[in-house]
């Protein structure tokens, strides 16, 4: 159960983050949840780093969001075709 509330959250979040970052994201629904899953242990990770969180909590959900549009904003620079 706690794999699917995951990859629920994840969706809920990469699709948070999309529509909150300008610009047109073509990701499938399968990258969308990967970036909300991702985003979300950046935060959790990077908080922890921080001091913000305690070491094995997880992030909230604007942490969450926030690690999410941080991620979205570098694969952009990382897949911007240059033209």
């Amino acid at each position: 159960m706690s794999l699917l509330v995951t990859i629920i959250v994840g969706f809920i979040v990469g699709l948070i983050a999309r529509a909150i970052m300008p610009g047109n994201q073509s990701m499938g629904f399968i990258m969308t949840t990967l970036l909300g899953i991702v985003g979300s242990l950046v935060a959790s990770y990077g908080g922890a780093a921080l001091g913000w969180y305690p070491p094995g909590s997880s992030a909230g959900w604007i942490a969450s969001v926030v690690g999410a549009v941080l991620l979205l904003f570098v694969w952009e620079l990382l897949t911007k075709k240059k033209g």
